[in-house]
């Protein structure tokens, strides 16, 4: 019953998650092993494309699931921090209908914040359990999927962002923000940093004090978005010439 407790149970066991300890490096080993494998198969595996497809999903619906199993064998539900208003809980959902439904448009929206804020997750994670807590593997597993997820729709769906995609991932951020800050106003949240930073550190405590970080935020984002569209830009600058294309002198 004890190890059932320490894996599922409300009580940290042992010493708190730390960044960049040995359990964090491995999770983000797994992140860029995990990604080397799905760009290594994307040619090999294009008749089973469907298989990933539906197991992506199923795995982030499943793992969204089994959080509020957990939320409720602890009883740690509660509308300040329990609602599926994170940036990254909001991508998971967008993540889950893109792949059932092969949707550009939420590709347009996930590759930007599903990427950037899992990843930002990823590298500084705010986590108080560390393994072998089930909330240790919740947090990374779950945010590596929603990353595979938009590189699973580059890969094997050939979809690709376009600078039209930065602009309507940014408003999308910015009205998903809007409709946070009130919640978080009726609630007494935190959802997507809006009320103040988070615990653990991050990049945030580099951007100032509330609620001046938030502007920052905007620009930290708007560069991100331009990095994720960065590979796009050298492709395009980089890709051969046409036979028949003519050089001006």
């Amino acid at each position: 019953m004890s190890l059932i407790s320490d894996f599922f149970g409300r009580s940290v066991v042992g010493e708190p998650f730390q960044w960049l300890s040995s359990s964090h490096i491995i999770m983000l080993g797994l992140l860029i092993g995990s990604g080397f494998l799905l760009f290594y198969w994307r040619a090999g595996l294009t008749k089973g494309k469907t298989i990933i497809r539906w197991s992506l999903a199923f795995f982030l619906l499943i793992s969204e699931v089994s959080l509020y199993v957990w939320y409720v064998h602890t009883g740690v539900w509660n509308p300040i921090d329990s609602l599926p208003l994170q940036l990254c809980s909001i991508s998971l959902f967008l993540s889950i209908i893109m792949l059932l439904t092969r949707s550009y448009f939420l590709f347009e929206i996930t590759y930007f914040l599903g990427i950037g804020g899992a990843l930002q997750a990823m590298l500084t994670p705010e986590l108080a359990y560390d393994f072998p807590h089930y909330r240790y593997f919740h947090f990374f597993l779950a945010h590596i999927a929603i990353i595979l997820a938009s590189l699973y729709m580059l890969w094997y769906e050939k979809c690709r962002p376009t600078l039209k995609s930065i602009w309507k991932a940014f408003i999308a951020l910015n009205v998903l923000a809007l409709i946070v800050f009130f919640i978080n106003k009726v609630t007494g949240g935190n959802y997507m940093f809006l009320a103040r930073k988070p615990f653990n550190p991050s990049i945030i405590d580099f951007l100032g004090p509330y609620p001046w970080y938030i502007i920052s935020l905007e620009i930290v984002a708007l560069v991100m978005f331009l990095i994720l569209y960065l590979p796009f830009v050298i492709k395009r600058d980089t890709a051969p010439r046409k036979k028949n294309e003519t050089f001006k002198n």
